[in-house]
Formats: structure tokens, C-alpha cells, sequence
């Protein structure tokens, strides 16, 4: 029985080696043999290597807007900014000469009052002032005349003083001269009182010139705090910026009641003849876009409809070093009556192409350590090769040192291999596959 039993134990134990060795062995070709587990479906996704023409993009999202836009701004009056108490609708359909925007006018009104009654008093001065001019012109001319005629009397008593005597004769010599002095003196003074006459009514003209000046003032800031359209098409209200400066607050549209600083870009008119996409672009892709490129540009609001345009201004890199990036203008070529300012689209910009090239999809170029590899298809798993990449964009990869067909996979299989040796009989399905 002990025998029967040591040999009982001896079998046992050879048959748990061999199984733990047959275990071992099995293992040891699923790790060290490429297959193509991808786990549910047991598939290693893959592309052929191709040759053809590649075109490299650009793509990034923008807002539609008319190019050559009309800005309305607030009005450079008032110091304490603006009440807005009209404004019409985003969206609205405007003529030539509707009224947009009006403003507060009541203490433009009131400075408009007070100089209107400044220039009234003010004309009433002026015609005061050349009223008395006429007066001491007349009693200047007045006075020159009886001085005159005094001269005259004078010299004919003068003619008789040989028949007086030689005092009576002396005094009217004494007359004569006394006479002629005050002819002169007249005379000198004529020009002077009318110049001081004249001088009193200029300064009065110069009260009134201000008072008028400071009504047509008024008057015109009254007029400016109503903004109007000077070209037809939709409003585009702007963003209230009044006194919010931090970064990525939301900036709410303005509105009526809003108080708005001199200068505010209130409401925009674009020129619907002609629409232009403003998209932000990564500072990477700067080296890539020149003005000229075509752009192909879908809108999101009008799904399926396709537009073209060409980048018609490149904007300097501005932001911070984390997250630069530059402004494109495109301009769309085939503009259509649905499109309104403000939509969000997106922007497809070709910037080069390479003919008859070997290229595959992106996913399936890796790097590691400075090396540029594929998984090519080898018997009946895939292997590691080294490439070299010629160009690079979103969704496709130019390279060197493959063969037209050749078959590469999308994924890394050493990572799809562990994780299915993770899951429950993966890598064993995969090899019954």
C-alpha cells in the first residue's frame, strides 16, 4: 500500500510538472509571438500603405462676418458715458438712414437751452452795441461840424479887425486860432471814436460767435446720440466691455440702459456683398498659411452647404506663451443671402500637396525614443519597422522605407496584447481565432 501510494504521489507530481511546463511554454508564445487580439472582436485594426497625391490642411473654427463693416460707436459726448435708451434687435434688417442706437440726450438738451439763451442775449448785445456805435458816430460827426462852422464865424469876425480895435481885433485872432485847434483836434479824434465804436461791437459779435458756436455744439452731439444705418443690412449688437477686464469672463451683448463710454463700438452693420471668416489659428501653423490659399468653409447654422474663400489677412501672434496664436481673415467667395453675421463655421485651408507619395493615416506612425516606426504585417503577425517621416499633417503621414500595399497596423499590439493577457481567456480566444 506505501508503494502504491509513493507511486500514486510520483505520477501526480509529474503530471502537475508537465501541465505547470506545457503552461509556460504556451505563455511564453503568446508574449513572444505577434498576433492580432484587439480583444472583442479579435481584430488589429490596419491600413495598406498607399501612394497617391496628399494635401496637407489647415482646419480651425471662425465666425462669419461682413467684411468692410459699418461700426457704429458711441458719440464723443459727455464725460460721464452714456445711457442707452434704443437699440435694435441682433439680427434686425436695417435701410440707409434707420435709426440704430439713441443715447440720452437730457443733459445735451439742457446745454443746448443754456447756450441758445447765451446767443439770444448775446444778439440783443450786439444790436445794442452798434446802436451806440451809430450814436457817438453821429456826435463825433455832429461835434466835427459845429467845430467846423465855429471855425467858419470865427474867421469872418476876424475879417473885420481893421475896422475894431487892436484888442477886439486880437480877440478874434485869439477866436480863430482857438477855433482851428479844435477843427484839428476833432478831426484826430473822428477815427479814434469810431474805432473804439467799432471795437465795442466786435466784442459783442465775438460773445455771440461763442454762444453760437457752443448751441451748433450742442446741437450736434444731440444729433450724434442717434446712431444710423449708412448702408443697408443686419445689425450685429457688440459685446458690453464697460468695466470688465478679466480673463475668460463672459462679456454679455449690450443693451438698453447700459451706460457706454465715449468711443464704444455699440453696433455693427457688415457689407452683406461681402462676408469674410475670422478664425484664431495655433502660432504652429503659422509657417503653413500665406494670403491667397484657398479655404474650403462650412457653416455650421446651414448644414451640408459648402462654401470657398481665399485668406485674405494674416494677423500678428499674440497670447500667452502657453497658448499663442494669430488671427486669419478668409474671404468667402460665393456668399449667399442666408448667411448672418456672427455664425460659427468651420475652416478647411489647403496649403500644399505632394504628388504620387507613399502616405498612410497618421495613427499608425510611432515614436519612441527618437525613432520613427510601423507595425508591418509579417506572416501572421506584425513586427516593428523604422521609417522616415517626409511630412506630417492632421490626418495622413508621408514616408520612406515601405512598400506600396504593405499592411501596418493602427494601434500599438504589444498594448493591445496586454491588455487582452488583462481580461478573461483574451489571449487565449485570440489564439483560437
Amino acid at each position: 500500500m506505501r508503494r502504491k501510494l509513493i507511486a500514486s504521489f510520483a505520477v501526480l507530481a509529474v503530471i502537475v510538472l508537465g501541465g505547470w511546463g506545457a503552461h509556460t511554454l504556451y505563455g511564453t508564445r503568446v508574449s513572444a509571438t505577434p498576433d492580432t487580439a484587439l480583444g472583442g472582436d479579435g481584430t488589429l485594426p490596419a491600413a495598406l500603405v498607399k501612394r497617391g497625391d496628399v494635401a496637407f490642411n489647415v482646419s480651425a473654427k471662425g465666425e462669419l462676418q461682413g467684411g468692410n463693416s459699418e461700426m457704429l460707436t458711441a458719440p464723443m459726448a459727455g464725460g460721464n458715458g452714456l445711457s442707452l435708451t434704443y437699440l435694435s434687435q441682433s439680427g434686425e434688417m436695417v435701410k440707409e438712414g434707420d435709426v440704430v442706437a439713441k443715447f440720452d440726450t437730457t443733459e445735451q438738451e439742457f446745454k443746448l437751452r443754456e447756450a441758445q439763451a447765451d446767443l439770444a442775449e448775446a444778439e440783443q448785445q450786439v444790436v445794442q452795441a452798434e446802436a451806440e456805435s451809430d450814436a457817438k458816430a453821429e456826435e463825433a460827426r455832429y461835434e466835427l461840424v459845429k467845430a467846423k462852422s465855429d471855425l467858419k464865424l470865427a474867421q469872418l469876425e476876424a475879417q473885420r479887425n481893421e475896422l475894431l480895435s487892436r484888442i477886439a481885433a486880437r480877440q478874434n485872432d485869439l477866436a480863430v486860432s482857438s477855433a482851428e485847434d479844435r477843427v484839428k483836434q476833432l478831426e484826430s479824434d473822428y477815427e479814434d471814436r469810431l474805432g473804439a465804436a467799432r471795437a465795442g461791437i466786435a466784442m459783442q459779435q465775438a460773445a455771440r460767435t461763442k454762444a453760437k458756436v457752443a448751441s451748433e455744439t450742442a446741437q450736434r452731439n444731440i444729433d450724434s446720440m442717434t446712431l444710423k444705418a449708412k448702408t443697408s443690412g443686419y445689425v450685429a449688437v457688440q459685446q458690453n466691455t464697460q468695466g470688465n477686464f478679466n480673463w475668460g469672463s463672459y462679456l454679455p451683448a449690450i443693451q438698453v440702459g447700459d451706460n457706454i463710454r465715449a468711443g464704444m463700438a455699440v453696433a455693427q452693420i457688415p457689407d452683406l456683398r461681402n462676408w469674410e471668416v475670422t478664425a484664431r489659428i495655433g502660432e504652429l501653423d503659422r509657417g503653413h498659411l500665406a494670403v491667397g490659399l484657398q479655404a474650403d468653409i462650412e457653416v455650421v447654422a446651414l448644414p451640408g452647404r459648402k462654401f470657398k474663400g481665399k485668406v485674405s489677412n494674416i494677423g500678428g501672434t499674440t497670447g500667452p506663451p502657453w497658448n499663442r496664436g494669430f488671427e486669419c481673415k478668409i474671404a468667402v467667395a460665393d456668399p449667399a443671402p442666408e448667411l448672418r453675421p456672427g455664425m460659427s463655421v468651420r475652416l478647411t485651408v489647403t496649403t500644399d500637396s505632394m504628388k504620387s507619395v507613399l502616405w498612410l493615416p497618421s495613427q499608425a506612425l510611432f515614436e519612441s525614443d527618437g525613432r520613427k516606426f510601423v507595425y508591418v504585417r509579417r506572416g501572421s503577425g506584425f513586427t516593428p519597422q523604422d521609417v522616415n517621416l517626409v511630412r506630417r499633417s492632421e490626418t495622413s503621414v508621408v514616408i520612406e522605407g515601405l512598400k506600396e500595399g504593405e499592411l501596418v497596423a493602427l494601434a500599438s499590439p504589444d498594448q493591445i496584447r496586454s491588455k487582452n493577457d488583462g481580461s478573461k481567456g483574451g489571449a487565449i480566444q485570440a489564439i483560437q481565432r
